[in-house]
């Protein structure tokens, strides 16, 4: 007969502390690294919704994708979209867009010039509003140092695992859910972000708690409150047991 594999007992939260809203990456966090989704922390979040916690999708992935997992899991939180360039909810006048892209892609063809890089990039650039996308592969070193000697020098160039994003330096996922949080009202000390890669960086910073997730980028883990012990989505249906049962 197998033993029964036990769960860590955690600490996910301070103690007395509740979460009004939770912010949540995408790809990385709900995903793994082939991008499938995980069904239980699909499962978990609903729980959240029904609970009344509100759900937010914070995420580099463009609003199209977003609003598609938005739309199927009935979350009731805005989406923040493109690393804060993009704030929405259905319900709004339109999206609040915080950048038009036009540089990030002038960036991406000087690029292509003097280093080859693959101007096109990523699938989902053809949905991009707000910044430019170029695939994982590129030398992001080489990358870096062209665009710090080119009239682009302002832009932010950040890596995450499934993306070299190019997008102007006003723009993070950090100021993206200020607004958002604005708009429906709720402090960010109220909030519980969860993500795995550099551009949570700053969502973590504005937030009351944070967690990365098992498998996160080293950078993200050094300024986490919590490091989850489980890898990625599987993080989900614990932490929620444990957020609902306090």
């Amino acid at each position: 007969m197998s033993k029964r594999v036990s769960r860590p007992i955690m600490q996910w939260l301070p103690k007395g502390w509740m979460p009004k809203a939770v912010a949540v990456d995408i790809d990385g966090t709900l995903t793994d690294s082939n991008k499938e989704i995980h069904t239980g922390a699909i499962k978990a979040l609903r729980r959240l919704e029904r609970a009344g916690i509100t759900v937010i999708l914070a995420t580099g992935n463009v609003r199209a994708i977003t609003y598609g997992l938005w739309r199927f899991l009935n979350l009731s939180g805005p989406m923040v979209c493109e690393n804060g360039g993009v704030i929405w909810h259905p319900d709004w006048n339109g999206p609040i867009v915080r950048a038009d892209g036009t540089r990030a892609r002038r960036a991406a063809q000087y690029l292509s010039d003097k280093i080859g890089v693959d101007s096109k990039g990523i699938t989902t650039n053809v949905w991009r509003e707000s910044e430019w996308c170029l695939f994982t592969d590129e030398n992001l070193d080489e990358i870096k140092k062209c665009i710090s000697m080119s009239e682009f020098s302002d832009l932010s160039v950040v890596k995450t695992g499934f993306a070299i994003h190019l997008m102007e330096p006003h723009l993070s996922k950090g100021e993206g859910l200020k607004i958002a949080l604005e708009k429906i009202g709720i402090e960010p000390s109220d909030v519980l972000a969860i993500g795995d890669a550099p551009n949570d960086i700053s969502m973590f910073k504005v937030v009351g708690h944070s967690i990365a997730v098992g498998g996160s980028f080293d950078s993200l883990a050094a300024v986490a409150k919590v490091i989850s012990p489980f890898e990625r989505a599987e993080t989900f249906e614990p932490l929620v047991d444990f957020i609902l049962n306090q």
